[in-house]
């Protein structure tokens, strides 16, 4: 079948089609029902697909892999990606794009999907098999019952147990009963020390359900820490027509990625694992240099921009960067603010990293929005930004440009932006807590840093913290984010 011959005709995505798709795309040539399975991953949506299931996939395709990745979704709202990747045999296409060119995969590493919504039973079964080897989750920052500021376990009631850790506890108690050794829980969401944020929750639930559980698991279980990086904006319509109208492929769930793809490692799993490093990732003895790196650069520069761009009416990422103000924000938010507190990084150019992010921010191919990336403020400063802010008080280091970011975000809770249309804000587990606290500084400016959860003490209490917050938000009030910003930086440094 030549290219002509594929956009005349559409085929639904099955293994029966693969063969016969526009040869542009490029399929999986392994035979995916000889996999030995080996890992379960609980929370499948975008960026697993575009990430932990792609590294698989390569390996696969390399022929020096003997793994594939059961699917697990326990909440209601994961029935939408049971339903769409049963149709299709749990295939899916990947999209890659860049403003140079487009790239179309169909990945094949997710070989099954258990739901289980309303049957937890079934999940427990499947971990607790002898060859679940890895367990590993996206289930978004707020899925851990660990406090943000003090990392420790929450206790949740005991009937209302995170499905999640639930899942996890009830399946290591079988498998110590039937004198079984447990497995890995790899975490790849993104959360600084991830790996020890899991083992805190896992630990915890299963010490809530039974004496002596908590022990075992802890000798017998491996919580790796991680580093994941992909821009993965959320799947439209848009991008389904794309691939039906160019590619004759009809697919209910494709991803959409930029080229870029990281992940950083520790190597301590208990049970095995794939051969990570031959496809490319870093396995390291120590994460936290790579983490902190991404959150102050990458994820800071995400949140510090958007809500600004934001108020502006801007809709997607690559816009901040066509915008010069926010792009040169952002350039000197990097330069005078984070790179000063940045540890030494193994075999990483931090000038050299900056100007990728910059590069990967401005891909107009990806159409990341900004109300994507606005998601989940009150979870995300206190990881990405708050800790640049301390360190820099501490060296006596400038953080005006951090307290004009958070000045923007009070003000898009407000829910309008510059020109006085309605925002639709992005959902928050503590929305409402942030917009309370964003209509309090309408009294009185410095209100909205008594929220404590988010900025701890001592922002608030910092004379030059809080006067360069007041200013910036009442900057942004009386002017407008544009022309706040260009005061803010044609103020020397």
């Amino acid at each position: 079948m030549n290219a002509d011959d594929g956009l005349r005709r559409r085929l639904e995505l099955s293994t029966e089609n693969l063969r016969r798709l526009d040869p542009r795309v490029s399929i999986p040539g392994y035979d995916r029902g000889s996999g030995a399975g080996g890992i379960v991953h609980i929370g499948v949506g975008g960026f697993h697909r575009a990430h932990q299931a792609v590294y698989l996939d390569d390996l696969c395709r390399a022929g020096v892999a003997d793994w594939s990745i059961t699917g697990a979704g326990v909440l209601p709202g994961d029935a939408a990606m049971a339903t769409a990747l049963a149709a299709q045999d749990h295939l899916y296409s990947l999209v890659t794009r860049d403003s140079h060119a487009t790239e179309v995969r169909v990945v094949g590493s997710i070989v099954d999907y258990v739901l289980a919504a309303d049957d937890l039973a079934s999940l427990v079964r499947l971990l607790a098999l002898p060859q679940t080897r890895i367990v590993s989750l996206t289930i978004t920052e707020g899925g851990y019952p660990v406090d943000e500021a003090s990392g420790a376990f929450v206790p949740p009631p005991v009937d209302a147990l995170p499905p999640t850790f639930e899942a996890l506890a009830r399946a290591l108690h079988a498998r110590r009963a039937e004198g079984r050794g447990g497995f890995t829980v790899l975490s790849c969401d993104n959360i600084m020390g991830n790996g020890a944020t899991a083992r805190t929750a896992t630990l915890g639930v299963a010490g809530m359900l039974e004496p002596g559980l908590a022990d075992w698991v802890e000798r017998n279980v491996s919580f790796p820490n991680g580093m994941v990086d992909r821009i993965t904006p959320q799947t439209s319509d848009a991008d389904r027509e794309f691939l039906a109208a160019e590619y004759g492929l009809i697919d209910r769930w494709p991803v959409v990625a930029e080229p870029f793809i990281q992940w950083v490692l520790e190597d301590a799993f208990a049970a095995g694992r794939p051969p990570y490093e031959d496809a490319g990732v870093l396995l390291t003895q120590d994460v936290r240099p790579y983490e902190t790196l991404k959150l102050r650069i990458l994820n800071a520069g995400h949140s510090t921009t958007t809500y600004l761009a934001a108020l502006v009416g801007h809709v997607y990422i690559h816009e901040i960067m066509a915008d010069p103000l926010l792009a040169r924000f952002m350039q000197r938010f990097h330069d005078d603010e984070v790179t000063p507190s940045l540890p030494a990084v193994p075999g990483i150019d931090v000038e050299d990293y900056k100007r990728v992010v910059a590069e990967r921010f401005a891909n107009p191919a990806v159409r990341d929005q900004v109300a994507r990336v606005c998601l989940d403020g009150t979870s995300k400063f206190p990881k990405f930004l708050v800790p640049t802010i301390e360190s820099q008080l501490d060296r006596g280091g400038e953080v005006r440009l951090s307290a004009l970011a958070l000045a923007g975000w009070c003000q898009y809770l407000l829910g309008k932006d510059d020109q006085g249309r309605a925002i639709a804000l992005s959902a928050d587990p503590r929305l409402d807590e942030a917009i309370a606290f964003a209509q309090a500084s309408l009294a009185e400016p410095a209100a909205f840093l008594d929220f404590s959860d988010v900025f701890g003490p001592r922002l608030p209490a910092h004379p030059v913290f809080r006067t360069a917050f007041v200013d910036a938000l009442g900057s942004i009030r009386e002017d407008g984010t544009h022309r706040t910003l260009e005061r803010w930086l044609t103020t020397e440094r």
